[in-house]
């Protein structure tokens, strides 16, 4: 991992997106870069740039949120499938309109007119608005795990993993499970000079979270598989 603590004296801002970030990356960067301001930001390619800006101010007070959504940017949430309006805190689908969001997908107007056909781009996003606006993305649909009707985000396990101090990166996956339907695999990586070992692991979960969202299968690898962007590749861990 890169150490920004000699770039303190000429970084100004930094913005951080495209996939959830670790609770403990940004209190790092706070303490290496006191005078640098941070932004987590969200968007999509459909967006054409970010839909929602956390403020410098909230980057440690809301550390798990994207912030509220930018001047141009419209943002609800409603049930999956649905178009019942959520409560505030309640997770639901983002949906996101505004200038910036692009009029379709080129020659593909099926897709077009099921993701955005009514004003509003479906983002696919679990997500929460709170009374004050801030957006929290708490998991992409497909990602959700269902383990015996126990849904699963799989970000809030990763931000546990990654909370160990043996643990660099992790990423969590629902895989088949003959009782449940639904189990939860994590697949780790570990600090350079670190070992970690799967019960090890378990046990920091289950302290932490509700027994049904403890792994039952725990992976150790070098490195997690991405794509050419960054974004970690979750079907290949399946």
């Amino acid at each position: 991992q890169p150490d920004y603590r000699g770039a303190g004296a000429t970084l100004r801002a930094l913005g951080y997106g495209g996939a959830p970030i670790a609770s403990e990356t940004v209190r790092q960067l706070r303490e290496w870069l006191p005078r640098c301001r941070l932004h987590n930001t969200y968007g999509l390619t459909e967006t054409s740039s970010p839909a929602t800006c956390l403020p410098d101010a909230d980057a440690l007070r809301r550390i798990s949120s994207v912030g509220w959504p930018i001047p141009t940017a419209d943002v609800r949430t409603v049930e999956p499938g649905t178009a019942r309006e959520c409560a505030p805190g309640e997770v639901g689908e983002l949906l996101i309109r505004g200038p910036m969001v692009v009029p379709g997908y080129w020659a593909n107007p099926q897709a077009t007119a099921a993701t955005m056909g009514d004003g509003w781009l479906r983002t696919g996003d679990l997500t929460t608005i709170d009374g004050d606006g801030y957006v929290t993305i708490m998991d992409r649909i497909k990602d959700m795990i269902n383990r015996g009707g126990e849904k699963i985000f799989c970000v809030e396990v990763e931000e546990v993993l990654c909370s160990h101090p043996g643990v660099l990166e992790a990423a969590v996956v629902g895989v088949p499970d003959p009782v449940y339907g639904e189990a939860v695999k994590a697949c780790v990586v570990p600090r350079p000079g670190a070992r970690v070992e799967e019960e090890e692991l378990r046990a920091w979960v289950r302290e932490r979270l509700a027994k049904f969202k403890v792994p039952r299968d725990v992976t150790v690898l070098e490195a997690l598989p991405r794509n050419p962007n960054g974004k970690v590749v979750k079907g290949l861990l399946r």
